[in-house]
């Protein structure tokens, strides 16, 4: 518990002041920064090479985090996530209280509430969402181990978590777009 609190703060303080951080979340290695800082997620854009025209998603770690960046969730979200047997992020439409350049062209954000202790904590100490993207160069294969991730991202992030490095990753997550006029599609299984 020790080793996790002091890498919560580690990464907070890198956060706080702008960063980027290289992280393992409840499905694979993340590049992650505070959700309402513009030139942060610039930044994950530029390392990532990747078009700001494809959005990222972001982490929460309660309702009350949820309803502060959705004004507006239909009720299948939370029936959805009740049944959910691994990691889901929802595509919810007009977000708000995050950077314009992680809100998609069709004014939708893909959200997961995570739960596995490092981002937990992490996401209670910034009291807001944490940017969540793969940790690869945008085309590039995703890493399922800390191993296979490459030194361009190592390097180019402001800190590297130091837990769970040795964690192999299944899966990405299931990925489901709610419209607010009911409309249901799954996007990635």
């Amino acid at each position: 518990m020790e080793d996790i609190n002091k890498e919560v703060h580690q990464a907070f303080e890198v956060i706080k002041n702008g960063g980027i951080i290289l992280y393992p979340t409840d499905t694979v290695w993340g590049l992650g920064c505070d959700a309402t800082n513009e030139e942060a997620v610039k930044k994950i854009y530029e390392l990532k090479k990747r078009e700001e025209s494809k959005s990222m998603i972001v982490l929460v770690n309660n309702d009350r985090l949820l309803y502060h960046v959705f004004k507006n969730i239909p009720q299948v979200a939370f029936d959805i996530l009740d049944c959910a047997e691994k990691p889901t992020t929802l595509v919810l439409d007009e977000p708000r209280n995050v950077e314009k350049n992680l809100i998609a062209d069709d004014n939708s954000l893909g959200i997961r509430i995570v739960n596995t202790p490092f981002v937990f904590k992490l996401v209670e100490r910034m009291k807001r969402p944490l940017v969540s993207t793969s940790a690869n160069i945008s085309g590039d294969v995703t890493p399922t181990r800390f191993s296979e991730i490459s030194q361009e991202i190592i390097s180019g992030v402001d800190y590297v978590v130091q837990l769970d490095q040795d964690k192999i990753c299944k899966k990405s997550s299931t990925v489901i777009k709610l419209t607010n006029d009911a409309q249901v599609k799954i996007l990635r299984k």
